[in-house]
């Protein structure tokens, strides 16, 4: 079972470092933006790019998933060239359909979406990037399914080195603000479309499988409902802080959200990545189950512990990074999302049953209910206590979300996770913030180096809390006498090899 967990790891790390740079390239971008771009433009940016994901996740229509499923069933390996250029030919005929609508469109659509004529670049812009982004996503699932995250990496970094750099040249040189963002968006799919069609049509095999489309749609259809749930979830909140709010409070929370998706990124994103095409291929196996178990188990653990460090030093994050002081109050914001995001990377699991059994019709109902709770609650506090509670909202409504998807999954697949680990690693990591606060008004060097403390007690108070197994203990004290010696680091690596 660890071995099967150290390949699962070492996939999840590969994928990582895509995401590392995605972060990286937000961490230089957030200077720039904060430098070059107003409180009030950022606010735009948000809302434009919150659009642009809910549109790339409708007209993928749940069909990322699809392929993955479909790669690792038995029955249709001998068809994966057909069934994968169907799947493309399905995806094709929705996009192509809002390309050329928008553009015949295009002078009616201020009246049509009730926004400013100013608006219609982004608007077509905007549509362009959707396009592109869809198959591009595609593709890139394909790869995902073959379990290449190798070539997966470094597609991603490519594109995002192209986005960075188109961004420095149209918003530090020719100051082009918004309308130049996009600029770049569009380069950089552009030439990643035009890599991954050549190397993506070798696999395909021009031949339509019905019952295959059948099947994907019905596996997928539902999707799509969970897709906007989930959108609506994570993103409805922008539109509604803009309406009640203005842009300038959509500018403080888009920043304090892109802080706390730090642990997204680096965390949740790898694993998520990694986890369906290795539960896939698990499902029937002996020890299935126990290895479904302790992933649950591994990642609240590892992903409390990063919450609880990015938590502490999310002030001194916004600071650092922020260079204009009125954004600094969104660092408030912080702690609540991270702990949010928690819960969002810990659903994946809970849903487990469902996803292996194909029951996706409950996943699309319980995320559409949370997300409609969560817009409900959002109209009523957001008014009385301004953005902070669109993070409270949200928080709650992920919490819901994942003890109603663990309950029903489990009457498809019950999987025996350890609840008791769970809540151990929950109460070890709120009982560490909650301490650190009480010496908040400290001199700033003695509280930095409580909240440094605090982070690094977090696996020790496990410790003596009996929370480790045997087999972990032998396996922790094996790793680190193994690379302790730095002398020998040479020899490990060329074993490994």
């Amino acid at each position: 079972m660890l071995n099967n967990i150290r390949n699962f790891l070492r996939h999840s790390v590969v994928y990582s470092i895509s995401n590392v740079a995605v972060k990286a390239m937000g961490v230089v971008l957030l200077p720039i933006y904060t430098k070059y771009i107003n409180l009030e433009d950022f606010g735009k940016l948000a809302i434009i790019e919150v659009s642009l994901t809910i549109a790339v996740e409708i007209l993928l229509m749940g069909q990322g998933q699809s392929i993955i499923m479909f790669n690792d069933l038995k029955e249709f390996k001998d068809k994966l060239n057909s069934i994968f250029f169907s799947l493309f030919i399905l995806l094709c005929i929705p996009v192509m359909t809002l390309f050329i609508a928008v553009f015949l469109l295009q002078p009616f659509l201020p009246s049509i979406l009730y926004v400013a004529p100013t608006s219609l670049a982004y608007i077509k812009l905007g549509v362009v990037i959707t396009f592109l982004r869809v198959l591009n996503t595609f593709f890139l699932e394909k790869i995902r399914a073959e379990q290449r995250p190798l070539t997966y990496t470094l597609t991603n970094i490519t594109k995002l080195i192209i986005s960075l750099l188109g961004i420095i040249l149209f918003i530090v040189v020719l100051q082009y603000g918004i309308i130049g963002i996009l600029y770049s968006y569009i380069i950089a799919e552009s030439i990643i479309f035009l890599y991954l069609l050549t190397t993506m049509i070798p696999k395909m095999k021009p031949k339509i499988e019905r019952e295959v489309i059948k099947l994907a749609f019905r596996f997928g259809f539902p999707l799509i409902f969970s897709s906007i749930g989930y959108l609506v979830l994570s993103v409805s909140d922008r539109f509604l802080i803009k309406y009640l709010e203005g842009n300038k409070s959509v500018a403080l929370y888009d920043l304090g959200y892109r802080v706390a998706g730090t642990l997204n990124m680096f965390l949740i994103m790898p694993f998520t990545l990694s986890f369906l095409p290795s539960a896939y291929k698990m499902f029937g196996a002996p020890g299935d189950k126990r290895y479904y178990s302790k992933l649950m188990t591994y990642l609240s653990y590892v992903l409390v512990w990063g919450g609880l460090a990015l938590s502490l030093f999310s002030e001194e994050l916004i600071k650092i990074f922020a260079l204009n002081p009125e954004y600094w109050p969104s660092y408030t914001i912080v702690p609540i999302i991270i702990f949010s995001y928690v819960f969002n990377g810990l659903i994946l699991v809970a849903l487990l049953g469902q996803y292996l059994t194909k029951n996706t019709k409950n996943i699309a109902i319980t995320t559409i209910v949370a997300a409609i709770l969560n817009v409900i609650l959002n109209i009523i506090f957001i008014p009385k206590m301004g953005y902070i509670a669109a993070a409270y909202t949200t928080l709650l409504s992920y919490f819901i979300l994942f003890i109603v998807s663990y309950i029903l999954s489990n009457r498809y697949y019950r999987v025996p996770f350890e609840i008791y680990k769970i809540i151990q690693v929950f109460i070890v990591g709120i009982f560490l913030y909650s301490a650190v606060q009480l010496f908040r008004n400290e001199h700033e060097l003695i509280f930095i180096l409580i909240k440094s403390f605090s982070i690094i007690a977090f696996p020790f108070v496990l410790y003596f809390w009996k929370f480790y197994e045997n087999q972990e203990i032998n396996a922790i004290t094996g790793f680190i006498k193994k690379w302790i010696d730095v002398t020998k680091w040479k020899d490990n690596l060329t074993k490994r090899k």
